[in-house]
């Protein structure tokens, strides 16, 4: 007690004051915390509340992962003059899915206000590991509150969702390459998720050696709406920890992050609605002849103390149009192939102004790799549209455990990495599908007339007996075919990702395009329950003008005595050309 006494003397007379452990009610449950509040504090300060670890606790995150030789969270605190809380989960660990310390974070906040007088516009959210994830929780649950937030280590184990459907949500991430407890692979799937609702560009800009630090790495999407950015602050070989290095002090750098972001802002707030953010318009055609339609460009914008002057709309740097009154937009033409960065800018009366930015991919060429973005599992790639009979999933979307998603092939041989999963739950007809290019998705594809192949490997997934599949080119509603071909794989894989896999033969599929116009690419499971597919592969190429071989539908064949015939291109003929054919299922050579 003695010592304790001195302690605080020490402190007081260096000008800080000690931390102190407190308590409130919530929920009919008695709640802990400590909490830091500087000497000389001065009214409406901010407040940072940062939650522990699994099986940590306030202590030990105040006075173990936030402490080196050189520097502490106390020490920020005095310079920068704000509250520091650190909370208390029940039983040392957090409710993630709940309401239980969403309510005791929201408890927090209006104890500090009537006991700090803090400012409740600058309320900022952070946690390590269980921490992490309990602060991706309160990105959907309490936006409203929480000025910026500040994930360590931890995000949702089983997939980010981005709910907070009022304002874009900064956030700052910090995560090491070596951790072993919250991979860093999920890192960036759970960022994906929020740099889309944010509307921020969906390249980052990146900064190595960030602070002079060797393994620090900094990548930065943003300004997106109302020009806040996602950051993820990459420290390469480190752990499950939170950064103690002089350099790059995890303390440090969330206030540097945050200290820019209030929820009452004099700025104006703009947002761009239209086009959606990462949007790619793809033109397949003979070389320079891709087309491109005019795109409308619109905002949002509004301003909490005075009006809106004007919303200036860049391409690049390029001023492209201004609008004087609200519906703020403009009509961009004539663009050419490559990603455009797109940017609005509000300007209010008192000359103020902000910014909100989003990407947009045009893509002319005679060939288009549509398997290319297989590259994360558990996800569907955008643009991809999934159906298994029950849930309908539209890309960029990840968390998938189960259903239609992207597999990780691990076995030792591989025809594929990462591959497109599909399955019909209830076997109904075309209930089970994999569609790429469909309205209302982040892709638009558009085919020029002529003569196009589509070159695929398909396998079954868990159907020994092999199921067929069907290939085709639709409209861009998906609600007709315009050419078809049956196949059935000959590779099971085997339900399993560790299975090795090879030499499944590449197929081809050609057919004619009369008209220019927006379709979409279609695989569907066979009509019977729990059949499925694989796409490992998948590509379209524009080959030249049109054959004048017209493609048909291929009608199913329930019976071995239909007399139907079928060339190898899934070309239904009714006559005895020379060539080889498939009838009934048999190789048929007509000379």
């Amino acid at each position: 007690m003695k010592q304790l006494f001195l302690t605080m003397l020490l402190l007081l007379a260096a000008g800080t004051r000690p931390a102190l452990a407190d308590n409130l009610t919530v929920g009919g449950q008695k709640r802990s915390y400590n909490v830091y509040a500087p000497k000389n504090l001065g009214e409406n300060r901010p407040l940072l509340i940062f939650c522990h670890g699994y099986n940590q606790d306030a202590n030990w995150m105040q006075n173990s992962e936030f402490k080196n030789d050189k520097v502490s969270m106390e020490a920020v605190c005095d310079t920068a003059k704000f509250v520091v809380v650190f909370p208390n989960g029940i039983d040392k660990a957090w409710d993630t899915s709940g309401d239980r310390d969403i309510n005791f974070i929201k408890a927090i906040i209006d104890k500090m206000v009537t006991q700090h007088k803090i400012d409740r516009s600058r309320v900022y959210l952070g946690g390590f590991s269980m921490g992490g994830m309990l602060t991706y929780h309160a990105m959907n649950k309490i936006p409203d509150l929480i000025a910026a937030f500040c994930p360590v280590s931890g995000y949702p184990m089983g997939g980010a969702t981005a709910n907070a459907k009022t304002r874009a949500i900064p956030i700052l991430h910090t995560h090491g390459t070596g951790d072993e407890t919250c991979g860093f692979s999920g890192v960036q799937p759970a960022l994906n998720v929020w740099i889309k609702h944010n509307g921020c560009p969906t390249t980052a800009k990146t900064v190595k050696n960030y602070n002079g630090l060797g393994l620090a790495t900094r990548h930065t999407w943003g300004p997106g709406n109302d020009g806040v950015e996602v950051v993820l602050l990459e420290l390469a070989g480190k752990g499950h920890w939170v950064s103690k290095e002089d350099k790059c002090y995890t303390g440090a750098e969330i206030w540097k992050f945050c200290k820019k972001y209030s929820l009452n802002m004099t700025k104006p707030h703009v947002s761009i609605t239209s086009p959606k953010a990462g949007l790619s318009y793809t033109s397949l055609g003979a070389s320079g002849m891709a087309t491109f339609p005019d795109i409308t460009m619109t905002a949002t914008a509004d301003d909490s103390n005075g009006q809106v002057v004007k919303v200036d709309f860049y391409d690049g740097s390029t001023l492209v149009g201004t609008a004087t009154k609200s519906p703020y937009k403009v009509t961009l033409t004539g663009l050419k192939s490559g990603k455009h960065t797109l940017k609005a800018v509000a300007t209010d009366n008192d000359g103020e102004t902000s910014t909100a930015t989003t990407e947009l991919t045009l893509t002319g060429s005679t060939t288009m790799a549509l398997s290319s973005t297989f590259t994360e599992a558990n996800s569907v790639p955008a643009g991809w549209t999934t159906y298994d009979s029950d849930e309908k999933r539209v890309g960029y979307a990840n968390g998938f455990g189960q259903g239609c998603r992207i597999l990780e092939m691990t076995g030792s041989k591989k025809d594929f990495r990462y591959g497109l999963y599909v399955r019909n739950k209830n076997g109904k007809h075309n209930a089970g599908y994999a569609k790429y290019g469909l309205t209302g998705t982040d892709a638009t594809l558009s085919l020029a007339p002529g003569h196009y192949v589509m070159k695929y490997k398909i396998y079954n997934w868990n159907r020994p007996e092999f199921a067929p599949v069907t290939v085709a080119i639709e409209n861009r509603a998906g609600t007709k075919s315009l050419a078809t071909q049956e196949y059935t794989p000959t590779v099971n894989i085997g339900n399993t990702a560790s299975n090795s896999f090879n030499s499944v033969v590449q197929q081809s599929f050609e057919f004619d395009i009369t008209d220019q116009g927006d379709y979409a690419v279609a695989v569907y499971a066979a009509d019977s329950e729990w059949s499925d597919f694989i796409i490992g592969q998948l590509s379209l190429t524009y080959q030249g003008a049109a054959t004048g071989i017209q493609t048909v539908a291929a009608e199913p064949s329930t019976s071995t005595n239909q007399d139907v015939t079928y060339d190898l291109q899934g070309r239904r003929v009714a006559d005895k050309r020379p060539g080889l054919y498939i009838r009934n299922g048999k190789k048929l050579l007509v000379k």
